[in-house]
């Protein structure tokens, strides 16, 4: 795969072999985040979970402290005073059975999160096949299934993310963007291994993080020592 120069310069500085303290690689990766635009600071996680069997899954969610920088828009499913209470508490677009088909026909997807009331999961269930794809569909372990929507929008509003293993058993999180300070990014950081850290299914054998990697949306990755999470 053919790289840009920028790229290459920065991937000079990295050391390929060599397994970096979060700092450092913080620090390496802000760097060379030197594109156009505010590049996206990411996490990869590889576990040696094997996601197939239900009880080694990981999922759920964690507010950063300093957020992701990215404004999020947020959808809620409610009905009754609910609906009130979600435009109260700053969600961009709140429905029910009326979205249906505008999200599953007309392809709506101008919304980064979704909230649902229990009462309303019969109806959202129905997008299962269009939001699950693409991470969206509510879940009671993320706290996006709840009555406490104020709650939760709010959350997700002040930087709270998703993380679960995907279909090669690695999860993927944004931890800030470039822009953001290393003392920022570093908290964000820390929080997030400290949640994954305690997610380790109790099923599991063996090595729980094989790998870890910080990257930027453009720049060359940067491995992390492991050691401290086993």
């Amino acid at each position: 795969m053919k790289h840009s120069k920028r790229f290459e310069e920065g991937a000079k500085a990295i050391e390929s072999q060599k397994l970096y303290e979060s700092d450092e690689a913080i620090s390496l990766v802000k760097k060379n985040a030197n594109a156009k635009f505010d590049e996206t600071i990411e996490v990869h996680i590889r576990t040696g979970c094997d996601g197939r069997h239900a009880e080694q899954q990981i999922r759920g969610a964690v507010v950063l402290p300093h957020g992701t920088g990215k404004t999020v828009r947020v959808l809620v499913f409610a009905k009754g005073n609910k609906i009130d209470e979600a435009q109260a508490a700053g969600a961009d677009f709140v429905g029910g059975e009326e979205l249906i088909p505008k999200i599953q026909n007309d392809g709506w997807f101008e919304f980064d999160a979704v909230v649902a009331t229990p009462d309303m999961m019969g109806v959202v269930g129905r997008l299962g096949r269009v939001l699950g794809p693409k991470g969206l569909m509510p879940n009671p372990k993320a706290g996006t299934v709840t009555m406490d929507v104020a709650k939760a929008i709010e959350d997700i509003k002040a930087g709270k993310i998703e993380y679960r293993l995907d279909k090669t058993n690695i999860v993927h999180v944004p931890i800030g963007k470039a822009s953001f300070s290393e003392d920022q990014l570093s908290d964000n950081f820390n929080t997030l291994m400290e949640t994954i850290v305690k997610a380790r299914p109790s099923a599991l054998k063996g090595q729980y993080i094989k790998s870890l990697t910080l990257t930027s949306t453009m720049g060359p990755g940067v491995k992390l020592n492991t050691a401290k999470y086993v």
